[in-house]
């Protein structure tokens, strides 16, 4: 876990702004006509519309996507009944995950009253400000009986996240634990340590997917709950047992699993050995588990072991769950979260856990390559497939069990509409990648050997994107899968360097004579280069043996660009290549060229420049509006770069009129065109919104994609390289598996 002191903590929470959440407009507000409207007498229009037609409250209201996260600081995390104002920073702390989560927005009810009618009451009284209530740390029993009350009374999504939260994420774990044991639901015998509202709704949910009940043994603070226990409530009289165990040492013994959700140390080590073969344990008691991970995992070899803490595998964490089912539910307008719709998230976040895991997981969790088995049976809480993984089987759920008021009739379209709720929106990047599967080629990879590079191959392996081809020492490559349980089973390693290989080097080289030998390259210089894996890669392609080729993680970029000009060439029609990059920004697409090849362009290479992102930028079924950039606005400066721009600009508009790019112009109002219309209403860009950027240069190319990349928060996808005969790409030093498989992706539809 995080290491942090008291003072931390304070700081964090009171800052120059205390707490945590805060409301923002969602309309304009900045002129008097826009108050008039939001305010008086503007609004009395969707007031007299709701009068009319209740439903419409979804329509002109936040109601749809506004959740109460209500508490009454009885059962707070692991202090106890510390009250209600106490308790808000934890509220405030939910609403901040609803909404980075989910883009759910929260409002947080601290209710001081610990009497049930009480408490049901109020929340009801404020329920048609909401479209669901998460209630909150309210301890057992009362949690039960204002839960039932509430669901039965209302008609909005409403779940008490500390009993079903921790059920669904555990027995998402569970599902993945019994297959990897090789065990089967029906048959596990389980200890349940605890009784409190988080064990009870686990246990119910574990028996509704097969667990028999039979099978299960409970215990409490005074120990098993059995039948001749005169002391039990109504609800752990539903978990009584005639085993003969009095105990938790008697119930451990022969168990198949133990589900904490007590206090620290209290599962010792002898306890654990006397469980069955290939035990499974749940120790969830926070923040220290019932028997420590490191001393759970000396204990026996043959377990599978999940906590509540984040610096330990299988982590399960509430945060996996409420957001991306609340989302669900809101969207379908759910009447209520049903038990189809909490099998429904265990299913799908049990599947999700056996998916390739992407790169931006490992990277968080500085991990190499996560991937199924008993150290990762539950999703990580920071993958972004969650949302749209979760969200979408928890709406199908409600629709399919007919408490959908709303139901989906275009999942693709509302898998995309979650996307945008968290900027994730990559439309363009999706519409290349089921191009690519539709046609795969083959693409060769220069850094065969490379870990990030056979990742990013297993991916586009395993998404049907294109067919690897690898070059490299095979026995190195083997190794690297090996110790990383990847699966390239079937992919070509290519010993470009072997003795197998040199007939297909010589016949290379000759090629390569051919192309260079009246420009001072001989034959003896081309058989050398062909040692060379760019060369022998970039050859493959020129000769067809491979349809892309694709390196640069390990090397840098001339020494990668120079083979591929030398072996496949550049197009006849156009004396210069370029480097482009795409940017998906919140905004959408935006592309950036020249980025990476061309230091100081003359006047032809911008206009070349030019006319090459153009042909790119309509490849993705986008129409370029290009702004040619400078420190000049439409010749306001006479000399330096804005000269060579205003020359392009001249040539561009003379020699092709219908390609809408004009320059030179400032950034600000390239990209602003409000502003721009109103300087500059002569601008042939108009009100256009410029989705394509000419740079005067290579230093503020590369600068400006790099600051859009790390302050602006874009996903840079490139150097697109332009110019070039056949489909060689070239990816940055040091490249993520993302940005190598989205290289891929853009080189297949490339070779296509």
């Amino acid at each position: 876990m995080a290491k942090f002191t008291k003072e931390d903590a304070l700081r964090y929470h009171e800052g120059k702004r205390p707490g945590k959440i805060e409301v923002i407009p969602t309309k304009p507000h900045s002129t008097q006509l826009d108050l008039s409207l939001a305010y008086s007498p503007g609004v009395a229009e969707p007031c007299l519309e709701i009068e009319a037609n209740p439903k419409d409250v979804y329509k002109y209201t936040a109601k749809g996507n506004l959740v109460a996260v209500i508490s009454n600081g009885t059962a707070v995390l692991g202090l106890g009944d510390i009250g209600a104002e106490a308790g808000k920073p934890v509220m405030e702390g939910k609403g901040l995950l609803f909404k980075i989560f989910a883009d759910i927005d929260v409002f947080d009810i601290e209710v001081d009253s610990k009497d049930v009618d009480e408490f049901v009451k109020i929340v009801k009284g404020i329920a048609p400000t909401f479209g669901g209530i998460n209630l909150e740390d309210i301890k057992a029993p009362e949690c039960f009986a204002i839960e039932d009350r509430l669901k039965k009374e209302l008609d909005i999504p409403i779940m008490h996240d500390d009993q079903h939260g921790t059920a669904i994420i555990s027995a998402a774990g569970l599902l993945n634990a019994v297959e990897l044991q090789k065990k089967k639901l029906s048959d596990i015998k389980i200890v349940v340590n605890g009784a409190g509202a988080s064990a009870v709704a686990c246990t119910r949910l574990y028996i509704a997917l097969g667990v028999k009940k039979k099978n299960i043994i409970m215990l409490d603070s005074k120990g098993v709950i059995h039948k001749s226990r005169t002391d039990l409530s109504d609800i752990k009289k539903e978990f009584v047992t005639s085993v003969n165990v009095k105990t938790l040492e008697d119930a451990m013994d022969g168990a198949d699993m133990f589900l904490g959700l007590s206090v620290a140390n209290v599962l010792k080590p002898s306890m654990v050995k006397s469980m069955a073969d290939r035990p499974i344990v749940f120790a969830l008691a926070n923040p220290n588990p019932e028997i420590a991970y490191e001393l759970a995992m000396k204990t026996r070899k043959d377990i599978v072991m999940a906590t509540g803490r984040s610096d330990h595998p299988n982590q399960v964490n509430n945060v996996l769950g409420f957001p991306f089912i609340f989302r669900g539910a809101l969207d379908v307008k759910a009447t209520g979260i049903n038990e189809e719709m909490k099998i429904a998230a265990v299913k799908a976040l049990a599947k999700l856990a056996k998916e390739d895991v992407p790169d931006i997981v490992n990277t968080a969790y500085h991990e190499m390559n996560l991937s199924y088995g008993k150290d990762y049976i539950i999703p990580k809480p920071l993958d972004p497939r969650l949302l749209t993984v979760v969200a979408p089987a928890i709406a199908k759920a409600a629709m399919d069990s007919g408490i959908a008021k709303a139901p989906i009739h275009n999942w693709e379209e509302y898998k995309t509409q979650l996307e945008q709720r968290l900027g994730r929106d990559n439309k363009l990047l999706r519409a290349l990648t089921d191009k690519a599967k539709r046609n795969p080629k083959r693409v060769v990879f220069a850094e065969g050997a490379n870990f990030k590079v056979l990742k990013a191959a297993q991916t586009v392996l395993h998404e049907g994107i294109a067919v690897p081809i690898l070059l490299g020492n095979p026995e190195h490559i083997h190794k690297v899968i090996q110790e990383n349980d990847l699966d390239l089973d079937g992919v070509p390693i290519i010993n470009w360097r072997g003795a197998e290989e040199r007939a297909r080097r010589e016949e290379y080289a000759k090629i390569l004579f051919r192309k260079r030998n009246r420009k001072g390259l001989t034959y003896n210089e081309a058989v050398d280069k062909m040692t060379n894996r760019n060369y022998f890669g970039a050859m493959m392609v020129e000769t067809g043996e491979a349809d892309a080729f694709i390196s640069g993680s390990t090397s840098k970029y001339a020494d990668t660009i120079r083979p591929a000009i030398q072996t496949v060439g550049i197009k006849s029609d156009i004396n210069h290549i370029a480097g482009m990059y795409l940017l998906m920004t919140r905004q959408g697409p935006i592309f950036f060229s020249d980025t990476t090849v061309n230091p100081r362009p003359d006047a032809q290479t911008l206009v070349d420049t030019t006319l090459l992102t153009a042909e790119a930028v309509r490849k993705f079924n986008i129409e370029p509006v290009i702004a040619m950039v400078s420190y000049s606005n439409f010749g306001s400066i006479r000399d330096g770069s804005p000269v060579r721009v205003q020359k392009a600009v001249e040539v561009l508009h003379q020699e092709h009129p219908d390609l809408i790019v004009d320059g030179d112009i400032q950034m600000n109002f390239a990209l602003n065109a409000e502003l721009r219309t109103k300087m500059f209403p002569f601008s042939k860009l108009g009100w256009r919104r410029v989705n394509t950027i000419i740079f005067p240069n290579l230093s503020s190319g590369n600068i400006a994609y790099k600051m859009m990349q790390e302050i602006g928060g874009a996903e840079a996808i490139g150097p697109i390289l332009l110019g070039m005969n056949k489909s060689i790409h070239i990816v940055p030093l040091e490249s993520s598996v993302r940005e190598i498989v989205n290289m891929v992706t853009i080189a297949v539809v490339d070779a296509q």
